[in-house]
């Protein structure tokens, strides 16, 4: 029996084709590094990225899994492989004079840019841009910039952000705090670099092919929403509270534990949380009704069968050792999992962006209401 991971991302169900790139402003530290999903144009000369961009983070990832690090670097490559995001990788910007509705992607602890892929791109085929950062605080099993700011130096010289582990002695709220608001600084941060980006007033550090100057003018600021898992469900919430442009979020199983109680009344735009059925506590569930209250649009809803890595990449990994790693495996299909929470994202995002896609035509790939549990005490979600 191999022990190599799969994974097999699902094509998009949107109507528009999807690339992405990376983009990195600022060679420091206090930049910005995300890739961005959109929609795209034709491309004939076709290939997909890496779903493990670097080696770097195959043997980052490993660790963070607690692996061996003896032996990381070259058994985690053999057992990861080399899969792929199944979308052309920097294809031109599709064409037209529309503005494109924004998203902001915060990942979780221990993840990066990629891990988000299935979601990220359902969500460009609908029409959305989609960035997903990659945080410079710690929480990513691990990220690089660069160590001069001065472009005429090269080649620059990298210097990687290794995960942050909570210290013997150290409460981890206190770190976790504090990464949660340079998190919450980056998403915002992230924004004004979007905007930069639609004067035509970015430069990319990273080579690419991509032509940021075919997003000049196409990127819609009244219509821009954030979306996180995990941690980066937590990131979401506390970036409403600091930037009036963010009109709503959708909290992935968010982990409430980091969460400042001095933050819940600065939070009052519409939230949706999609849960995950095994994973939160009592009393992150009572955060997340304390923070509804705030706000009577903000929703909730839990997807029967679902576990918390079920909203991200890792659902799609199979293989001998997915059944080890992946702890407790979901009841609910992974394509179903994803079908629910964009189809509820998509719902949502509708009515709070006031987009102008009939809401019929996304209630119609809602699945069986069977997979949707209410809490007993919040209302019906949408």
């Amino acid at each position: 029996m191999g022990v190599q991971l799969s994974l097999k991302l699902p094509p998009v169900t949107g109507p528009h084709p999807v690339s992405c790139t990376d983009i990195m402003v600022g060679h420091s530290k206090e930049g910005s590094f995300f890739r961005l999903f959109y929609p795209c144009g034709s491309s004939h000369d076709v290939q997909y990225p890496m779903w493990l961009p670097r080696s770097e983070y195959v043997t980052a990832l490993a660790k963070y899994l607690g692996w061996d690090s003896s032996i990381t670097p070259y058994i985690s490559s053999l057992i990861f492989g080399h899969p792929q995001v199944p979308v052309p990788w920097s294809a031109p910007f599709v064409t037209g004079v529309d503005k494109k509705p924004l998203i902001i992607f915060s990942h979780g602890l221990g993840a990066f840019r990629t891990v988000y892929s299935a979601l990220c791109m359902q969500l460009a085929s609908h029409g959305f841009l989609v960035a997903a950062l990659e945080h410079r605080d710690g929480s990513a099993c691990a990220t690089y910039h660069f160590a001069d700011d001065d472009p005429t130096n090269a080649p620059l010289k990298e210097v990687w952000v290794p995960f942050s582990k909570v210290e013997v002695g150290m409460k981890e709220f206190y770190l976790r705090n504090y990464q949660l608001h340079h998190r919450a600084n980056e998403c915002v941060r992230v924004i004004q670099i979007l905007r930069d980006i639609n004067a035509g007033a970015v430069f990319n550090v990273l080579k690419s092919d991509f032509d940021l100057q075919a997003l000049k003018g196409r990127m819609d600021f009244n219509n821009v929403a954030i979306m996180g898992h995990s941690f980066g469900g937590a990131s979401t919430l506390l970036s409403l509270a600091k930037d009036d442009t963010l009109r709503c979020a959708i909290a992935l199983d968010a982990w409430m534990f980091p969460l400042e109680d001095a933050s819940y009344t600065n939070i009052q735009k519409p939230i949706l949380f999609i849960n995950a059925e095994h994973f939160q506590t009592t009393s992150s569930i009572q955060k997340m009704k304390r923070l509804n209250a705030g706000n009577r649009e903000s929703k909730a809803i839990t997807i029967l069968g679902s576990v918390h890595h079920s909203l991200s990449d890792s659902a799609f990994l199979s293989g001998f050792l997915a059944d080890r790693i992946l702890q407790p495996r979901a009841k609910l299909n992974p394509e179903q999992c994803l079908q629910a929470t964009i189809t509820s994202a998509l719902s949502f995002l509708q009515k709070h962006l006031g987009l102008i896609t009939p809401l019929s035509d996304f209630i119609i790939l809602m699945p069986a209401p069977r997979m949707f549990a209410p809490d007993v005490l919040w209302t019906r979600v949408l």
